[in-house]
């Protein structure tokens, strides 16, 4: 697909990155010459220095026969406009970046008006990501398919768990029949396991499995899956207002520290119902006095990296809250998962990973028949739902007979709303929707699974 990025900030390069490995053809706008020269020449994309709101820029960037423009510079008035004129230029799928609350409200009757496929705000975003895990207390990570009858879940072996020193073929008859591991991150390895495959403890293993397995799978593997009834959040920014706001129609208690006296006003008539602490969040004695000790959970959500690390550090140290991390340094991901830090989120990783998968839905009308896609573990593996459509080789086999590529699972099959954990006889039909965890890249096509 010919695809133009308005706007060459975080997310913008790191969507640019993915689309140009994927195999799109990738053209970044951008006012920061120097900005769009590093693209250029660090992915080996098209750069145009200019403004994505310029008609003649756009011709120049090639709207006429570009399939998408994504507009996700730092202004939403800036992306909404580049996003209509992209439309009535070029005729294209649009998708802009929307991170104004205000605006947020009506986005229903913005999308429409503009013309909009899709609009994307980070902040909202990260928000549901976090609800989604304080709603499962003790995974780690939580990806999913099929419209949310699939999930990949991230958990830890602790120790003394029953799983430790169990192989993965004895998972099923031991703990449970209906959820199937297929990631075991060991360290800084990663292995797509096979039935011999020895668990350990302290072993990080992704599972699929139905939501209402989830609790006595907790239980078995030695985890407690005590309910969360109080949050402390430090920082006042704009996802921790979604996040309160979620969390108090949850019945959640809410706290949030924020040290900047006109937030803080803001974020009391906002949200009436939370408590808002007008504080520094990284003195250690302002949370001994609040009492991190005491909730149920605690997310770190500073505008600083740092901070947020030194934060969840501390906090996991001196509580035994579910601790969850914002950071926005995808680079450094390798080093924080040595860290204690609980569950990590990423604003930009979060958007950019929507935006492929809309992307990747699209490139269905193409002839692919990818639906969704996450990456995971530092890009060193990739989930995805493939829909088949039609016959095809590997239509009609048991799973046992099809040769099937190395470091590659089939973890789940949603045949009409009924889930399958997939077993060596079991096949895979015109119609379902497969769901595939590898470390293999580029895969874009069911037939794709099979060893070449």
């Amino acid at each position: 697909m010919n695809i133009i990025i308005a706007g060459c900030g975080k997310v913008g390069y790191n969507l640019a990155e993915q689309l140009n490995d994927e195999g799109h053809d990738v053209t970044m706008i951008d006012t920061n010459p120097e900005k769009v020269e590093e693209a250029v020449n660090k992915l080996d994309i098209q750069g145009l220095t200019g403004n994505g709101t310029s008609y003649l820029i756009q011709k120049e960037a090639g709207i006429e026969e570009s399939d998408l423009m994504i507009a996700v510079t730092d202004q939403d008035e800036v992306n909404l406009l580049s996003c209509l004129i992209a439309k009535k230029a070029g005729g294209c799928s649009t998708i802009a970046r929307v991170r104004n609350p205000e605006y947020y409200k009506e986005i229903n009757f913005i999308k429409e008006e503009l013309g909009l496929s899709m609009a994307i705000n980070p902040e909202f975003a990260c928000a549901a990501e976090i609800l989604r895990l304080i709603h499962i207390p003790s995974a780690l990570e939580l990806n999913t398919f099929a419209k949310g009858r699939v999930n990949l879940v991230k958990v830890p072996i602790p120790k003394g768990s029953e799983l430790h020193n169990m192989k993965v073929r004895e998972f099923s008859n031991k703990v449970s029949r209906r959820t199937l591991i297929c990631i075991i991150q060991r360290d800084q390895q990663v292995l797509i396991p096979d039935g011999n495959t020895m668990l350990q403890e302290n072993d990080n293993i992704f599972v699929s499995t139905p939501m209402d397995e989830v609790g006595t799978l907790f239980s078995r593997i030695g985890l407690k899956a005590k309910r969360i009834r109080s949050v402390m959040i430090a920082g006042g920014d704009t996802i921790s207002y979604y996040l309160a706001a979620a969390m108090q129609r949850s019945k959640i208690q809410v706290k949030i520290i924020e040290k900047n006296r006109k937030r803080c006003d803001w974020l009391s008539e906002m949200l009436p119902n939370a408590m808002v602490i007008c504080a520094d969040a990284s003195e250690r004695q302002i949370l001994l006095e609040e009492g991190v000790r005491d909730v149920d959970a605690f997310v770190s959500l500073t505008e600083h990296d740092e901070e947020n690390i030194l934060l969840s550090l501390y906090v996991n140290k001196v509580s035994k809250a579910k601790v969850i991390t914002k950071i926005n340094k995808i680079s450094v991901e390798e080093i924080l998962d040595v860290m204690p830090l609980g569950s990590i989120v990423s604003p930009k990783h979060i958007t950019a990973e929507n935006i492929v998968s809309y992307v990747r839905s699209k490139q269905n009308s193409f002839g692919s028949n990818v639906e969704t896609m996450h990456k995971m573990l530092d890009n060193r593996v990739e989930a995805l739902e493939f829909f088949v459509r039609e016959e095809s080789v590997v239509t009609g086999v048991s799973l046992m007979e099809l040769n099937l590529r190395q470091n590659l699972l089939i973890c789940s099959i949603n045949r009409n709303g009924k889930i399958i954990t997939p077993g060596g006889k079991d096949e895979i039909l015109p119609g379902d929707h497969v769901i595939v965890v590898t470390t293999n890249k580029g895969l874009t096509d069911i037939e794709d699974i099979l060893e070449k």
